[in-house]
């Protein structure tokens, strides 16, 4: 069988071995995590500034307190599950074929894998301090300080790994109108910072888990992506990867459209983002990740543009932030509202790898 041939089936079919394991998971963990009423006591009453979040209780006052938390929890137990069931079969069996499925490799997959399971471990203790959380950790999970912290060293395991372990210490930088279409930055040891940066970026675009489907959707979209450009670099074991996770998406989606029976949580939102960060260095496509995570984009910068409209202006530009909240206000429907997000997300990671193609 040609190797091409082969590279695509492996990974179409680990999407959807990973899709048909995340969905047997889910139908247990959401007994469990109702059985252990895995949601806030007291629904979200306050901005980021602190101030009365009035607009957002309008809406999401009794969901706040009646949906767990964790969904998260399906989308890297999956990934464990599915890796287990791989690295097992290839050992006790002598199907070439089997074998060759295994996407666990040093310089393709390592750092995402680390980074997804630490990360969304993280996110799962911070959603347990939310939920039971005594005195300082009464619905607020872990300190920001402590989240900046070990974000922080995530990002700082994963660059040190690229730059130590790999040798990699440049991006590309695409370049439109321009052969040969763009040119190699070599960063030196600041390749460490960037990688750290770039996480504590991706770790705030966590704002987008607010509407039944929304994250999911999106994160489906920029995995995609990125698992296309993987594909077209050769690199078939991150592909692989990358679609594993859209795979596990895909089940979280059939409990997490309206009504959802569970939130993404932390635990997923954590994972996946610096899953996504790790992903998006290794497959040299960091400078067009603003571009693929767009809505990650627009859904941050509108937190932090009216924070600094109210800081400095005294007044606010939306209803609520972030700006899929302010929509409600306006009087779109939360359905309406997450399929345009997921149109506009995929359109967005579209652009993102047809810019990011041209080398």
């Amino acid at each position: 069988m040609d190797i091409l041939i082969f590279s695509a089936i492996k990974i179409l079919f680990l999407a959807f071995l990973a899709s048909v394991i995340s969905f047997i998971v889910s139908n247990y963990l959401i007994k469990y995590l109702y059985k252990i009423k895995f949601w806030k006591k007291k629904p979200r009453s306050t901005t980021i500034d602190g101030k009365e979040a009035s607009v957002f209780l309008s809406f999401h006052k009794e969901k706040e307190v009646n949906t767990p938390r964790g969904g998260g929890i399906l989308i890297w137990l999956s990934v464990i599950i599915l890796l287990s069931i791989l690295l097992l079969l290839g050992k006790f069996t002598d199907i070439w074929w089997i074998d060759r499925l295994n996407f666990l490799s040093r310089e393709e997959t390592w750092i995402p894998i680390f980074a997804l399971i630490i990360a969304s471990i993280i996110g799962l203790i911070d959603d347990i301090f939310v939920i039971y959380g005594r005195g300082k950790y009464i619905g607020g999970g872990l300190q920001f300080k402590t989240r900046l912290i070990l974000v922080t060293l995530i990002g700082i395991i994963g660059g040190s790994w690229l730059y130590y372990k790999l040798g990699w210490s440049s991006i590309y930088v695409p370049v439109l109108f321009n052969f040969p279409y763009g040119f190699y930055l070599d960063l030196g040891v600041s390749f460490i910072l960037l990688y750290v940066i770039v996480s504590l970026a991706s770790w705030a675009s966590g704002v987008v888990d607010g509407l039944d489907g929304l994250a999911g959707g999106v994160y489906g979209a920029i995995f995609g992506a990125l698992g296309f450009i993987a594909f077209s670099q050769g690199l078939v074991d991150l592909a692989s990867f990358c679609l594993v996770i859209c795979g596990t998406l895909f089940s979280f989606l059939w409990w997490n459209i309206p009504p959802a029976k569970f939130y993404m949580g932390e635990t997923g939102i954590l994972g996946l983002s610096m899953a996504m960060t790790a992903v998006a260095f290794i497959t040299n496509s960091v400078v067009v990740l603003p571009i693929i995570a767009g809505v990650l984009v627009i859904e941050t910068g509108s937190v932090i543009i009216q924070l600094l409209s109210k800081k400095f202006r005294g007044k606010k530009i939306w209803l609520s932030t972030p700006i899929h909240h302010h929509l409600e206000a306006k009087g779109w429907k939360s359905y309406q509202i997450t399929m345009r997000f997921w149109i506009v997300s995929v359109l967005l990671a579209i652009l993102g790898v047809s810019i990011q193609l041209l080398r």
